[in-house]
């Protein structure tokens, strides 16, 4: 057994993996090698291996793994073995350069005086200012949209310029005000305005859709506010970093507790498809982490952008096991990886 902070990890069998052997183990192999662009302590030997290896099919990746690494069932320290994954994504969004129409929705950049008081100000003193437009990188359509990307570390936005051109970029997670984050969607159930059933976020946008004139409340209801900074976005088939430092890679990529599972480990993920019993089975990465992802077995998988990702990352909320595979010779540094907080 080796014991994490907030994990004990029980050594295993691999046919004690449910579904191993059936995944489309290529599939999962970039998103390995991204990870070892910035490998864990005991990772380097392995790391140096699969950026050599070009295995021919999914039976041979998973041949090299059985063979190099050891399958580790994760618990909480009291045994409890069963959590929950929920899903995110990368918005895609229109937006202007100026507040013009329908665009009168700011993503800010980090105010000046950010690091001087802590906490800042709050998600209301900060939307009630108009002196922090200034600072805006972007403007938006909806607010439900913006307060979601902020949720989501990041976004997309195809931002049509003054001269008429336009262009994709992204908005990446600089920093928040240290307020607490407060879940719109519980305090819409907590207010009997919706069901907890009804609580996604395709419920939500249609709650503020019929109640404009309570939008501000449900919104101020979340003090917590996060700023962004401009990256380019020459790939549109690249996904976000996450708190690896990596690309985040479509259906292979979650965000873990670090005091759990390091970053750069392969997990087998047990779980379903969202609102189905359709098991979904796979290999991943921990490359990311949340403030809401806390726990030994708690994942957030990451399911990439566009209108399918959004509406399979709204409705995920499923039972979930985790077995991490960890280098065979490099066990010991499971208990010494460094913990890490992260800021999605």
């Amino acid at each position: 057994m080796l014991q994490r902070e907030r994990s004990r990890w029980i050594a295993a069998e691999w046919n004690e993996l449910p579904g191993w052997g059936q995944d489309r183990a290529l599939e999962w192999w970039p998103a390995l090698l991204r990870g070892c662009d910035k490998p864990m302590p005991g990772w380097a030997g392995v790391c140096a291996q699969a950026r050599t290896l070009r295995p021919g099919d999914d039976w041979e990746a998973m041949a090299w793994l059985m063979k190099t690494l050891q399958p580790y069932r994760i618990e909480t320290p009291e045994g409890q073995r069963e959590g929950i994954v929920t899903g995110y994504y990368e918005p895609q969004l229109e937006a202007r350069r100026s507040s013009q129409g329908e665009f009168r929705v700011p993503l800010l950049a980090p105010p000046q005086d950010l690091t001087q008081r802590k906490p800042y100000d709050t998600r209301q003193q900060i939307e009630s200012n108009a002196a922090f437009g200034r600072s805006s990188l972007a403007w938006v359509q909806d607010p439900v949209d913006a307060l979601v990307m902020q949720i989501q570390g990041s976004g997309r936005l195809r931002i049509t310029e003054p001269n008429g051109g336009s262009r994709w970029v992204r908005l990446s997670f600089a920093a928040h005000n240290e307020q607490p984050y407060r879940s719109m969607g519980q305090w819409l159930v907590a207010q009997g305005e919706l069901r907890p059933t009804e609580a996604s976020w395709p419920g939500i946008k249609d709650w503020a859709r019929r109640n404009p004139q309570r939008l501000k409340e449900a919104l101020w209801a979340n003090p917590r506010y996060v700023f962004f900074r401009e990256e380019p976005l020459p790939d549109l088939a690249v996904g976000p970093r996450g708190g690896q430092g990596v690309p985040l890679t479509p259906g292979r990529s979650i965000a873990v507790d670090k005091a759990s599972i390091p970053y750069g480990t392969p997990v087998w993920l047990d779980t379903t498809e969202p609102l189905s019993t359709t098991p979904l089975r796979r290999l991943v990465m921990a490359q990311d982490t949340g403030s809401a992802i806390v726990g030994a077995v708690r994942a957030d998988f990451f399911w990439g952008w566009g209108d399918q990702a959004e509406q399979q990352a709204g409705r995920m909320k499923q039972p979930l096991r985790l077995w991490a595979l960890w280098p065979r010779e490099g066990a010991g540094a499971v208990a010494a990886a460094p913990g890490a907080q992260g800021a999605r």
